[in-house]
């Protein structure tokens, strides 16, 4: 199996062999230090916002289900071999569920919720839930999970609280969203434990209903640059990998409420 954001359950590429899909996932992951995050309000902005990440060297995107234009949206960009498509946003187990049906290869929600993760271990899609508290992160590597989402970075005091939370969990791995942009960027990529950093600035709402491709292209090629300057991602997540396994991971934890927020 391949850690987050890799499954070996099936291709991630349908019209193509598992050799050239590895070969695929090797080229992209050397590349995603920036995930894109995506709010479009129109599906048929998908494919030339998938074109234009791709020409820009991000290939790779998070598609929120904050709209109803989400789910169609991943479709599309699903069947493009050189992009990297998963599903942001993602509240419960049937949002998963669908987006993963949609194409999604990935998961992202914004907060630990076991059922959402069981589910997407169930379907063998990796899934990187919100974590904002130790508590949060010790529930998450209880699901096996070694790969959170710390979020919202800045608000909660940004590479500094990163750092200190991160201190006891020297096995998990980190990608910081919320309130990063180009001027912090390069210090969270710095941090071993930072697999990647997500963000919005490259993909402004504003831009993609303007459809102003060539100022997206513009931006995500400069993130990609700076990026590219912090150097290459830490070494592979330790074992038991980022996606989980029901062999792989004790019982979820109970639910009782988490201090997280």
């Amino acid at each position: 199996m391949k850690s987050w954001p890799y499954s070996d359950a099936k291709p991630l590429f349908s019209s193509v062999s598992r050799e050239e899909e590895e070969k695929i996932q090797e080229e992209t992951s050397a590349t995603i230090r920036v995930i894109p995050v995506v709010v479009l309000d129109d599906s048929a902005a998908a494919a030339p916002l998938a074109d234009a990440l791709a020409e820009a060297g991000l290939p790779c995107a998070e598609i929120t289900l904050r709209t109803a234009a989400g789910a169609a949206a991943i479709g599309i960009m699903a069947q493009r071999r050189n992009l990297l498509v998963g599903a942001g946003t993602v509240l419960d187990a049937g949002q998963a569920e669908h987006a993963a049906q949609a194409g999604a290869r990935f998961i992202v929600s914004p907060g630990f919720d076991e059922e959402v993760v069981r589910r997407c271990q169930e379907l063998s899609v990796p899934v990187l839930p919100g974590a904002a508290t130790a508590t949060e992160i010790q529930r998450a590597r209880r699901a096996g999970l070694r790969v959170v989402k710390f979020f919202p970075a800045e608000t909660l005091g940004g590479v500094g609280a990163l750092d200190a939370l991160s201190a006891p969990f020297p096995d998990m791995r980190f990608v910081p969203t919320g309130g990063i942009g180009p001027a912090n960027l390069q210090p969270y990529l710095a941090r071993s434990v930072v697999l990647a950093v997500g963000g919005s600035w490259m993909v402004p709402r504003q831009l993609i209903a303007d459809r102003d491709w060539a100022q997206v292209t513009r931006l995500a090629r400069d993130a990609a640059r700076l990026a590219a300057q912090s150097g290459p991602p830490p070494p592979p997540v330790p074992a038991p990998l980022a996606t989980g396994s029901p062999g792989e991971r004790t019982e979820p934890a109970p639910r009782e409420r988490s201090q997280a927020s």
